[in-house]
């Protein structure tokens, strides 16, 4: 069961709008018949004109330091149709995280502005609590209420309360992190958590630890589970383990996985647990976000069950949470005294300096000496264009994408440079060749940035907790179908298998509850009795060729339950929430399920399950 993490080594890159003007003063636009614009281009190159595209019915070119008055006055030509300035266009992001350092303030991440999570109050008076299986939360990180935490270590995973590298914390992070002034804050600020520490110094465990670590949970009195992690084939153990807990009233939470295929993952794959994927700040799908189908069974006999798929999606790419201390890497620049969005290359230290435009420094080149080297991406590696600075007696180095976007790159394992690079993007590219002086800074920092359905889990978990706190009479699952039907769809109309419901939105969901009742679109109605009111899902696999069927079942407080197949009662159970049918026999078959509270006709919908 491996663990897969996505980190990328940026953080607190800092932006400005303010570059904008900068960069739209000496491009202009020039319409022209297509007949004539030989002439015209030839007559712009003549006056300074540097042409930038050339399309049907006119061309682009920049005239460094001439306004549109000025360009207008060179340009008159009765062949021109009409001179325009040509304004910079950049990627727009729906979201975005707050701009500053989280060092020394706080910072919310945009995945808790898309959730909604910023418009609704965690209360702390509700006694939720989220247990957290993965790596350990390092007691380093000073963003948190510790006195809220509690934990447990697994046999070898050393304590919990120390990583086993940034991932646990990250996580944990974005589900609780403090609104206390400085770092970040999590979807549910200062939540209690158990931290239960499963992963060995290799980083991955077993589906007997996850099965163990969820009684630990139940023992802990956690409300819900968060789990950023999976691996491959499913087991009755770790199965029962969370249909249990999920009988119980809880609420278990998984990550779909990261590998961008339609694999099923597991513990996200059992029907008692919620399967997350994730999208971007822009609400689109992130490209590894794995996206099981619904479906159970081949063919004809395929049914459709939507708690062995994406249920639905939260931020989770590129998100900014806490970190064990100084173990991520900060980035800053600023270009004649205005912050620019940068990102972290390699080299920690900072250097302030005149600028040299070196073009794509593929020559070492005196004029740099003592200058922060402003280089085009492009030709050579990009360690090259860092060491041909240096070689030049460059302090710093500032290296600008050639496509739209920010650069995001190191200088590679070999690095033999030492002075600090960093990563600019296209858009900024004019405002940066204009600066006659910059700052570059690259630093340690107890916050930075991860990508993954695992960062997408705990915002999952994080707004099931704040949306659970103000209704804790609701049960877990109650809560599980409140934030499917009030996420916001994206992608194809309608529910679809990359994004499952939606993403999710808190804000909907607590007016949702408020305005339904516990049983939502029941309004209010509770589990009085009746079919539907009991959930059953159904699972078929084979082991060994003999077939075998789990059954996971939620909505009933009664102590027994019966158990029907094909319209027969086969067993008379503990209402565990959970029992598996050993059908035996080899090939193929068809079988319908069905439970009911022992003695009654308060029964759940009946469940296919088709070999």
């Amino acid at each position: 069961m491996k663990l897969k993490t996505l980190t990328t080594s940026v953080l607190l890159a800092l932006s400005t709008v303010a570059t904008a003007q900068a960069a739209d003063e000496n491009r202009f636009i020039i319409q022209v018949d297509n007949n004539n614009k030989g002439v015209v281009k030839a007559l712009a190159k003549k006056l300074g004109g540097d042409i930038k595209l050339d399309s049907d019915g006119f061309f682009a070119a920049s005239f460094s330091g001439k306004d549109l008055s000025e360009v207008k006055g060179l340009l008159n030509n009765p062949h021109i149709k009409l001179i325009e300035q040509d304004f910079v266009r950049k990627p727009m992001s729906l979201y975005s995280d707050d701009i500053g350092d989280a060092m020394t303030q706080q910072l919310t991440p945009y995945a808790v502005y898309q959730s909604q999570a910023d418009q609704l109050a965690f209360d702390a008076s509700s006694d939720m609590k989220v247990c957290v299986i993965d790596s350990g939360l390092d007691q380093s990180n000073p963003d948190f209420v510790w006195g809220n935490i509690t934990g447990d270590n697994d046999s070898g995973t050393g304590n919990w309360n120390e990583h086993g590298g940034p991932h646990g914390t990250h996580v944990a992070g974005t589900i609780g992190a403090a609104d206390n002034g400085v770092g970040v804050v999590g979807m549910a600020p200062g939540v209690p958590m158990h931290i239960i520490k499963v992963f060995n110094a290799e980083g991955w465990g077993y589906s007997s630890d996850l099965a163990h670590a969820a009684n630990l949970c139940s023992q802990a009195g956690a409300n819900i589970i968060s789990m950023s992690l999976g691996g491959g084939g499913s087991n009755s153990t770790e199965s029962n383990a969370f249909a249990n807990f999920t009988a119980a009233g809880g609420l278990v939470i998984a990550a779909a996985g990261n590998d961008g295929n339609n694999v099923r993952s597991y513990p996200a794959g059992y029907p008692s647990v919620m399967m997350i994927g994730a999208n971007d700040n822009n609400d689109q799908i992130a490209d590894f976000s794995q996206f099981p189908s619904c479906s159970s069974g081949r063919g004809k006999r395929a049914t459709e069950d939507e708690t062995i798929c994406v249920e639905v999606t939260a931020g989770g790419v590129d998100t900014l949470s806490t970190y064990p201390a100084d173990m991520a890497t900060s980035a800053s620049l600023s270009a004649d005294g205005v912050a620019m969005n940068t990102s972290s290359m390699e080299n920690a230290g900072e250097a302030t300096a005149s600028t040299f435009f070196m073009g794509t420094a593929e020559a070492v080149n005196s004029a740099a000496a003592g200058k922060i080297c402003v280089i085009d991406r492009g030709n050579i590696s990009f360690h090259d264009k860092v060491l041909n600075c240096e070689n030049s007696g460059g302090v710093g180095a500032v290296i600008i994408n050639n496509e739209a976007g920010m650069l995001y790159a190191t200088l590679g394992d070999a690095n033999a440079t030492s002075i600090p690079a960093v990563g600019a993007a296209l858009e900024d590219r004019a405002a940066l060749l204009n600066a006659a002086s910059m700052t570059v800074k690259i630093g340690t920092s107890d916050y930075g940035f991860m990508s993954g359905t695992s960062m997408a889990t705990p915002a999952v978990s994080g707004i099931a907790a704040l949306v659970w706190s103000n209704h804790p009479t609701c049960t877990g699952t109650e809560i599980r179908d409140a934030l499917k039907a009030t996420a916001q769809d994206a992608g194809a109309a309608g529910k679809d298998v990359y994004f499952g419901y939606g993403i999710v939105k808190a804000k909907a969901a607590d007016d949702y509850l408020t305005a339904n009742g516990c049983a939502g679109g029941d309004n209010g109605g509770g589990n009085g009795g009746g079919e539907g009111d009991i959930t059953l899902s159904a699972q078929g696999y084979k082991v060994k060729g003999s077939k075998q069927v789990d059954l996971s079942w939620s909505g009933s407080t009664v102590s027994s339950m019966d158990v029907f197949r094909n319209g027969s009662m086969i067993a008379t159970v503990s209402n565990t929430g959970s029992y598996t049918d050993a059908v035996g026999g080899k090939g193929g078959g068809s079988f319908t399920y069905q439970v009911c509270e022992a003695g009654t006709s308060t029964c759940s919908a009946e469940k296919t399950v088709v070999f």
